[in-house]
């Protein structure tokens, strides 16, 4: 099974109240796991936000500490609550009003990955579901509630940033009629999730690196944003989702030729998201 549930990359100074993390970049697809699936390597690896991580590795170097899933999100989803378990996959569990996702087969257990594809033949165990969870989904949001916590506790309040990746073809359907096809999408579940100051402020800086920007369609945040994003509370929740074309291959799930460039464009996104929350600029600015 995969080695961790998470890692840590802490910065030498937390300097931000903002929190990166990345719950669908998880890669780690032991033999055991690829064994009992009925796809191939690549086919397990599409619904993976691949190289995610990779794109906000500069986190600490700007006072802000990123958290990244160990798991493949084919293994395990840690953007889905722990009670959206899936009766046509899990055995003995009962079907109980209608949940979207669940339905699709993306529950908290996947049943499927991206175009519908089915990952096992067969169900799965009641306690294989629950170990899962207990091994790597609490461990994960433990440790993600702890650094929301000493954020709020340092600088009296709390910023997460989601990150994520989406299919380029995620946006064919709001793309036409645009003067510019969108390439990121800023989700805050239509501003319950965060404040408005802090939404429009993630967009600059995406917008600042040349970026074209939406907010909310498709994607307005799931499990994350709805259970970490307490405004009123001063605790902010926003999601991103990037257009897997600019700088990966997703046939073949691999880095493109614009990967390296992309990731350099991206630097500069993370500096300007981490001022979001550094007591010092925002004292400077004043």
């Amino acid at each position: 099974m995969p080695k961790v549930a998470y890692d840590l990359v802490y910065p030498e100074r937390r300097t931000t109240s903002v929190v990166f993390a990345s719950p669908h970049s998880g890669r780690d697809y032991p033999w055991a796991f690829l064994r009992r699936t009925v796809l191939d390597a690549r086919s397990i690896r599409t619904s993976e936000d691949a190289f995610v991580d990779q794109l906000f590795d500069c986190a600490p170097q700007f006072g802000a500490p990123l958290l990244r899933a160990g798991a493949p999100r084919a293994f395990i989803d840690l953007n889905r609550g722990p009670e959206e378990l899936d009766p046509a996959l899990i055995e003995g569990v009962p079907k109980i009003g209608h949940n979207p996702r669940i339905a699709s087969g993306l529950g908290v257990i996947p049943r499927v990955v991206a175009n519908g594809k089915a990952i096992y033949r067969g169900k799965l165990p009641l306690s294989e579901a629950r170990w899962r969870i207990d091994t790597y989904w609490r461990p994960y949001h433990q440790v993600l509630q702890r650094q929301l916590n000493e954020a709020h506790g340092l600088f009296g309040e709390a910023i997460l940033v989601d990150c994520h990746s989406m299919p380029h073809e995620a946006l064919d359907s709001i793309a036409r009629g645009v003067r510019r096809r969108p390439e990121v999408v800023v989700g805050d579940r239509f501003g319950a999730s965060a404040s408005g100051e802090v939404v429009e402020r993630v967009e600059a800086a995406f917008a600042a690196a040349g970026l074209a920007v939406v907010r909310n369609a498709p994607f307005a945040g799931a499990y994350i944003t709805q259970t970490y994003g307490r405004p009123a509370r001063c605790q902010h929740a926003v999601q991103i989702e990037i257009d897997r074309s600019l700088y990966m291959n997703e046939q073949s799930i691999r880095p493109n030729g614009n990967f390296d460039a992309f990731r350099r464009l991206m630097r500069g996104v993370v500096a300007e998201i981490s001022a979001i929350g550094n007591r010092e600029d925002r004292l400077a600015a004043e």
